[in-house]
């Protein structure tokens, strides 16, 4: 006898049929030439469905978003678990960043199509409470332990995060990985006190 779903369950379930069907279109053919008949027939779903779970397209885009920061921080957060030597740490979590952002179209999706559609400011808070947060916490737990030079911790997140953005984006159009993880390393290792 198969059991019975509730509501809630049922929900959850389309909510995650929709964005996980939404982020692999998002991917293939870009947010632009995505439209909503596209994403509720591969999703198998209502356009009332679609409606009664995102307001519109764009927010549905933005939930694929979220979910993606949320993947990309988890497996920092996994590779980076605090240890003796924070600049290892940021290291590691880095590493963790550029594996994160290789999985195909996330950095189009994150880097390039999410600052365009939601635009820079939304695109940089959610990076801010995900992949950002975990860059800010290494980096404070640094500065805390003296294990890097005393420089304005903000500003250090933000060059840092955009060096490791442009990075994930020229080694999802083929630079040598070797070569970008190599340069970054130096440079953290270059904070050291």
């Amino acid at each position: 006898m198969q059991e019975r779903r509730t509501n809630r369950e049922r929900s959850e379930g389309t909510t995650a049929t929709l964005i996980s069907t939404a982020r692999r279109l998002f991917v293939e053919r870009g947010y632009a030439d995505t439209g909503t008949p596209d994403l509720v027939m591969a999703a198998g779903v209502t356009r009332g469905a679609l409606y009664h779970h995102f307001a519109d397209k764009r927010a549905l885009f933005r939930a694929v978003v979220v979910v993606e920061s949320r993947v990309i921080a988890e497996a920092v957060e996994r590779a980076a678990p605090g240890g003796d030597d924070p600049v290892a740490d940021l290291i590691a979590g880095g590493e963790a960043y550029l594996d994160a952002m290789a999985e195909p179209g996330r950095s189009r999706l994150l880097l390039v199509e999410a600052p365009a559609v939601l635009g820079t400011a939304e695109a940089a808070a959610i990076d801010a409470e995900h992949a950002g947060r975990t860059l800010r916490e290494g980096i404070e737990a640094a500065l805390a332990a003296g294990a890097i030079r005393p420089l304005p911790p903000a500003a250090l997140v933000t060059l840092l995060g955009a060096t490791y953005d442009r990075a994930a984006l020229a080694i999802a159009e083929g630079a040598p990985r070797s070569d970008c993880t190599a340069v970054l390393a130096a440079m953290l290792d270059g904070l050291r006190t």
